[in-house]
């Protein structure tokens, strides 16, 4: 396998120029719609797109892509992960929000975490592509996107952590299994006792139970 798993040049959109969030629209470079197949056994869904680098030959991120989990550090995490375990093409990878979050206080060009409004207001489009691709399992990565996917089906979260690789059935034989956002799995996967190998045997075990 090579260092950068493939993903597909085109994006799912569902709501061209949205502009639901007035924030988000006015700092966004572009919309990051969700990429993968339709027929998916698995949905993977971020929280958002951050600002992207402008410079990266290829995983630019989906600020600037227009397509989510296409960021070098996040994006190629996540997607290796999941061609690793052997579902690299089945696998669609959206985010709860679909637009880059803009720290406007910030010195540089940064990110904030989405607000709740915002989350609530993008969870239509969340809620369409879960419709479209029907996956057996979905997997959110991060606390925010477990919140907003939870949301989806009346349920609450009690504890991110406690709830990482649980599984949670949900409606329409779907099963929820939130995992570590990418971004900062290394910190929390240690506290909750695995190390690399250990924690993706984990996630392949949880995924395999619910075929």
């Amino acid at each position: 396998m090579t260092d950068d798993p493939e993903f597909p040049d085109r994006r799912h959109v569902l709501e061209p120029g949205c502009s639901r969030c007035e924030a988000l629209s006015a700092d966004r470079t572009r919309i990051s719609w969700g990429t993968g197949p339709l027929d998916a056994d698995v949905l993977v869904v971020g929280e958002a797109p951050a600002a992207g680098d402008p410079e990266a030959d290829r995983w630019r991120g989906g600020n600037l892509t227009g397509m989510a989990y296409t960021a070098r550090h996040s994006g190629r995490r996540i997607r290796r992960l999941f061609e690793d375990l052997g579902y690299g093409d089945r696998t669609y990878y959206t985010n709860a929000v679909k637009c880059f979050p803009r720290d406007r206080d910030a010195d540089a060009l940064a990110n904030r975490e989405p607000t709740r409004e915002e989350r609530d207001t993008c969870r239509v489009h969340l809620r369409t592509e879960i419709d479209r691709v029907d996956p057996a399992v979905i997997c959110p990565t991060g606390r925010h996107a477990t919140v907003s996917v939870l949301a989806l089906f009346d349920r609450d979260l009690d504890g991110f952590l406690e709830s990482v690789l649980e599984s949670i059935p949900v409606e329409g034989d779907a099963t929820v299994i939130p995992l570590l956002h990418p971004a900062y799995q290394d910190v929390w996967r240690a506290r909750l006792g695995y190390d690399a190998d250990e924690y993706r045997s984990a996630i392949a075990e949880a995924l395999s139970a619910t075929r």
